[in-house]
């Protein structure tokens, strides 16, 4: 096989998260008066980090320490409903599992806060990957290559032999900056001609695809 080491994103790749966020950031904004997003105001902007979304979600114009509330809101109300609706997408646990007997490694990095990815890989993907990692202190979010060329290097293989799995011009840029191939599927949080125009060049619509191009 090509490649040994399979790093794959988490919102809109391995978990369908959006109803989960969208419920946060609303309660959040409502906490100070402020509007509702909708799923697909929050399906567009979702994928930079938690600070973004908030940043993107209160209203433009809104006072630097009104959006700080907001986020800490959010934070706050997000750890506790993390899980709620929140669940893996058709078909992902057994690509997981497919994917570690065929050989490879599997890694999973997210821009989300790193406490809620180890909540969440351990409430869904107990045992089937073998390092999960989210926004750390330290180290610049993506679609910054530093969070996987450290988690390549915890592997101890050639970036050649690693491939980045996302859904999202973030995945993209990500895969270019760390000098990855990369595989997009069109399930997540964007659509495939979104996709397409952001430069995503191998994508898949389902994971029996994703395990054919991991394993070929």
């Amino acid at each position: 096989m090509k490649y040994k080491l399979a790093i794959f994103d988490l919102d809109g790749t391995l978990l369908d998260t959006l109803e989960d966020l969208m419920t946060s950031v609303n309660h959040a904004l409502g906490q100070y008066g402020l509007p509702e997003r909708s799923y697909a105001e929050i399906r567009r902007i979702v994928g930079h980090g938690i600070r973004n979304l908030v940043d993107n979600a209160v209203p433009q114009g809104t006072p630097a320490e009104v959006a700080d509330r907001v986020f800490e809101a959010f934070k706050a109300h997000y750890k506790v409903h993390c899980a709620d609706k929140t669940a893996p997408y058709p078909g992902v646990c057994g690509l997981l599992r497919d994917v570690r007997a065929a050989g490879l490694r599997v890694g999973v990095i997210s821009n989300k806060a790193d406490g809620a990815v180890q909540e969440l890989m351990t409430t869904y993907f107990a045992g089937l990957t073998d390092i999960a990692r989210g926004e750390i202190a330290g180290i610049p979010r993506k679609p910054a290559p530093d969070g996987v060329w450290t988690m390549i290097k915890e592997f101890g293989v050639d970036p050649s032999e690693a491939v980045y799995i996302g859904d999202s011009e973030v995945d993209v840029e990500t895969a270019r900056n760390a000098g990855l191939d990369h595989i997009i599927v069109t399930w997540g949080f964007r659509d495939r001609e979104q996709l397409i125009r952001c430069g995503a060049r191998v994508l898949a619509d389902d994971t029996a695809e994703v395990l054919r191009l991991l394993t070929e």
